[in-house]
């Protein structure tokens, strides 16, 4: 199907605004650009939000807590933001992780790790490795319940969900009850149709993924480690129930689906959803792009299956 018609009218709303970005902006410029897109829908109320820290590999990691009650004994949702490795943060992804907390009834805790290219591979993934860690040891501190603990997160925060959840395997670390990639990067190949068929147009673009891989992970040896491209594990079985999210009109459709059929194939649970007329980004907008509601309510079904929320 075409792009549905109230996405087409988000991604002219953000062209017309000059908040698509272009290939000559640096990092920060980039940065600050994300930010102010987040900032153009009025924050979900909630009970509390609160910043503050946690030890990290290389000092005190930024981290932002949601609730909507003061009940204790909630279960908690580790969320890793998007933005290619190299953009977002705690305000970008800061409406998202309210409605998250919101309709699925969880503590949710937002994690600000290291971005490229001051930070590259593999420092995103020793920040949420050491955050969900912490979590698994604090929960306590978070009103919360050591025993319920879920992650996900979207695009490279899809990503960096796949590979926390493969390094809690490999180092006998207590798994998520559940892991959700929302249209995740699993893979550097940029010969698959969706990468060709979806190059321009929809928001995120192949020349942009190619420019957030070459400030993550610029050394080609780095690409075959799974920790960079959890596609390239030789073993994917033994992994917690999986929900992966992809839009039709995304760049990373396609790896996001093989590593969705990927982990069936190897007797791991897993709902893989492809959504029709949507592009790269759409999560979290259902107020705004009609689409975007059905999956949103399947993640948070699945969500409160996986954590005992009934």
């Amino acid at each position: 199907m075409p792009l549905h018609p109230s996405a087409a009218a988000i991604v002219q709303m953000l062209d017309e605004a000059g908040l698509l970005g272009t290939m000559d902006m640096t990092p920060q410029e980039m940065r600050e650009q994300m930010d102010s897109r987040s900032g153009m829908i009025p924050p979900h109320p909630l009970h509390s939000v609160v910043d503050r820290t946690i030890p990290g590999p290389a000092g005190d990691l930024p981290v932002r807590v949601y609730r909507r009650s003061d009940d204790t004994g909630l279960p908690v949702l580790v969320w890793f933001h998007g933005g290619g490795w190299v953009i977002g943060g705690l305000n970008s992804h800061d409406q998202m992780c309210r409605l998250l907390a919101d309709d699925v009834g969880c503590v949710v805790i937002s994690i600000d790790y290291r971005l490229a290219p001051e930070a590259q591979f593999p420092c995103a993934v020793d920040d949420c490795v050491a955050a969900y860690e912490w979590v698994l040891a604090h929960t306590d501190e978070l009103g919360g319940d050591s025993t319920r603990i879920a992650i996900g997160g979207d695009s490279a925060g899809g990503n960096l969900t796949a590979v926390v959840a493969l390094v809690a395997r490999d180092q006998g670390i207590t798994p998520p009850k559940v892991q959700v990639m929302i249209y995740p990067v699993t893979d550097d190949d940029f010969e698959a149709p969706s990468m060709i068929d979806n190059a321009t147009g929809y928001f995120l673009e192949t020349e942009r993924m190619r420019w957030y891989f070459e400030q993550y992970a610029p050394r080609g040896a780095d690409r075959e480690d799974w920790r960079c491209n959890p596609m390239r594990a030789e073993d994917v079985s033994g992994l917690p129930p999986a929900i992966v999210v992809t839009a039709e009109y995304d760049p990373l459709r396609d790896q996001g689906e093989a590593y969705g059929h990927r982990l069936i194939d190897a007797g791991v649970d897993a709902d893989v959803i492809r959504v029709d007329g949507v592009f790269h980004g759409f999560f979290g907008l259902h107020a705004l792009i009609e689409p975007a509601k059905e999956p949103w309510d399947r993640v948070v079904v699945g969500l409160r299956d996986a954590l005992g929320l009934r």
